[in-house]
């Protein structure tokens, strides 16, 4: 269930406001956006609006997972770009798909603890821009035939170049696998898919319904925290472009399993989309608000973070939820709107089933019984990863963001938070509506 976690102490610490770009398809070839400018186009419509000045944060925390060679320290680098100065120091955080939640989690225990009053916390990923590596024998062969210093020489070293130093390490698929089990994301999901014996047509219904839940979303005009976006070539780009609203489960039943093709169930269609976008919050304590007279969007309860078999890190959901509803003695049917990120539609549904299993809640989780079944009504109610996309430094920012939208749009108190993470970990954050 990992380590053990006393939850936030000290200080109310509250989400003021936030912003995201539209999630961006990655389309086979580099996005129209680095991350920074991705994390810049979110922020600076952001920061217009507010009654402080940027140069008025006390710090700036960034979640990003692969950040390009001109982006070290991308969160010190957008800090810049959007005007809070010099003085206010700036980090970027790395915990894989959680990210932007461990942003968030850090600004809120700074807060808590009376160390900062106003952070600007998010996360930001443009996976289409992930590396292309060298190759090892293309790195020895470079570092010999830099030392040639004649003509006679390097000819020499060209003709000892052949095919295979040529061939490319993709970043992307590196960085989805997990190298200390030796497995891809997508094979972990398939783990999980057999020992919860979840079926091929459950997997497409839901991923069918991310997608029906999204179009719906944008038709009724429920993703208000995404910003329209602009590129240096005159278009714009205003909702998140990856929705097929065509999408059923029949058609996602004709694609073909792409990390076990003779007997897996996983496909691209009920995978989530590899994607480019971000997302910033604003935290505050009460100090702050008082300071600028600013609004409440909601407040951030606790967090928890578990660890477990990488193998099995779908699960990490599933162990990092079960301390908060413990700790804050919650049952299933007191927390009002759940965002799991679907990573995978066999992990969110195995998640839920996990919860439901008596023997997996008494081993795996330490309870005495099932915690109970989360209401598919009330889970990732205007879709989520399939549909969305997961930009994976940016997802737990959105969720979080977005959950706290559902609240207030739904008039309810209480939402969870989500996501697992590659190499075996779950992140999860409570969050309340508060009126004030």
């Amino acid at each position: 269930m990992g380590r053990k976690n006393a939850g936030l102490t000290g200080k109310s610490v509250y989400v003021v406001d936030g912003a995201r770009t539209p999630f961006l398809k990655a389309r086979g070839k580099p996005g129209a956006f680095h991350a920074a400018d991705l994390a810049v186009a979110a922020g600076r419509v952001l920061l217009q609006r507010q009654p402080f000045r940027p140069t008025d944060f006390d710090e700036v925390i960034l979640g990003c997972v692969m950040p390009g060679p001109d982006e070290a320290n991308i969160a010190r680098l957008a800090a810049l770009r959007l005007g809070c100065g010099e003085s206010v120091p700036a980090f970027t955080v790395q915990r894989n798909c959680a990210s932007g939640m461990q942003a968030i989690d850090t600004a809120a225990q700074n807060i808590a603890s009376g160390h900062s009053d106003l952070i600007l916390a998010g996360g930001v990923e443009a996976m289409s821009h992930a590396p292309v590596l060298l190759n090892q024998p293309m790195v020895e062969w470079l570092a010999d035939f830099y030392k040639t210093k004649t003509a006679k020489e390097k000819i020499k070293f060209l003709i000892r170049l052949r095919g295979k130093h040529l061939t490319p390490i993709i970043g992307l698929l590196r960085g989805l696998s997990d190298p200390f089990v030796g497995m891809s994301m997508g094979q972990t999901a398939e783990l999980l898919a057999h020992r919860f014996d979840i079926s091929r047509a459950e997997m497409d219904q839901f991923a069918s319904e991310s997608h029906r839940k999204l179009a719906q979303a944008q038709d009724n005009g429920y993703a208000s925290e995404t910003e329209i976006i602009y590129d240096g070539h005159g278009h714009f780009y205003k909702d998140d472009d990856g929705l097929r609203r065509d999408s059923d489960a029949a058609q996602l039943a004709k694609l073909k399993p792409v990390f076990d093709p003779h007997f897996g169930k996983v496909t691209a269609g009920n995978s989530a989309q590899v994607t480019d976008g971000a997302a910033w919050l604003i935290l505050a304590s009460e100090d702050a608000i008082n300071r600028y007279q600013l609004p409440v969007l909601g407040r951030i309860v606790d967090s928890h973070w578990a660890g477990l078999d990488p193998a099995q890190m779908g699960l990490g959901p599933a162990h990092a939820m079960a301390p908060l509803m413990t700790r804050h003695e919650l049952n299933v049917d007191e927390v009002d709107y759940w965002e799991v990120n679907e990573a995978f539609a066999a992990q969110v549904l195995a998640c839920v089933r996990a919860w439901e299993d008596p023997a997996y809640c008494r081993n795996e989780l330490g309870l005495d019984a099932p915690l109970g079944t989360i209401d598919s009504s009330r889970l990732n109610v205007d879709g989520g990863g399939i549909s969305i996309g997961h930009p994976v430094g940016a997802s737990g920012a959105r969720i979080v963001l977005h959950l706290l939208h559902t609240l207030k749009r739904k008039q309810a108190k209480r939402g969870m938070a989500s996501l697992c993470i590659g190499g075996g970990q779950g992140g999860a954050m409570l969050v309340e509506n508060v009126a004030r």
